[in-house]
């Protein structure tokens, strides 16, 4: 199986690709770079999705990961993990209620409405954690995502050493 293309600025910073001038300057003019004009959430979103939602894209902006065609990922995001939230208040609320044991039937009607809450809590999170990590917001996708700075080598002659001694200036 092949492995994903590397950004240039990630080969080289690695050092252990060969490539010429041309090779480079082709590899970069071809690579996709996002464009980011106009970052503004879908008019689904809630006020308080919204402000997560320009929080968060800020953030990958400066970053410069983001573009415009990530928004609809960021938008589900930011939605998963609203639903995520409220699902897990709305669980707390009703283990406070717990019902005696000794009645059955409100303790099986009880466990009930938990199991289904722990689905829906699970789906959400596993929603969440997808566009996360589409979007390089967890710990494994953002070591992906992440590019070292190219530090400039200085080159040094190794055979300087013996033109010293071949021209007398011991």
């Amino acid at each position: 199986m092949a492995r994903p293309r590397e950004p240039i600025e990630l080969i080289m910073s690695k050092g252990r690709k060969h490539l010429t001038k041309s090779e480079i300057q082709e590899r970069m003019s071809t690579e996709i770079k996002p464009i980011s004009e106009s970052l503004e959430p879908p008019s689904y979103l809630t006020a308080k999705q919204k402000k997560q939602f320009h929080e968060i894209a800020e953030k990958l902006h400066k970053l410069g990961v983001i573009g415009e065609t990530d928004l609809d990922t960021l938008a589900r995001y930011v939605t998963a993990e609203d639903f995520y939230r409220q699902t897990l208040k709305l669980i707390r609320s009703v283990q406070k209620q717990q019902p005696d044991c000794s009645d059955f039937q409100a303790f099986s009607e009880w466990t009930t409405m938990i199991e289904k809450l722990d689905k829906r809590q699970d789906r959400y999170f596993k929603q969440a954690h997808t566009c996360a990590s589409a979007l390089g917001l967890t710990i494994s996708s953002r070591c992906k995502l992440v590019i070292p700075k190219i530090e400039e080598e200085k080159k040094v002659n190794r055979f300087s050493q013996f033109d010293k001694a071949v021209n007398g200036d011991d």
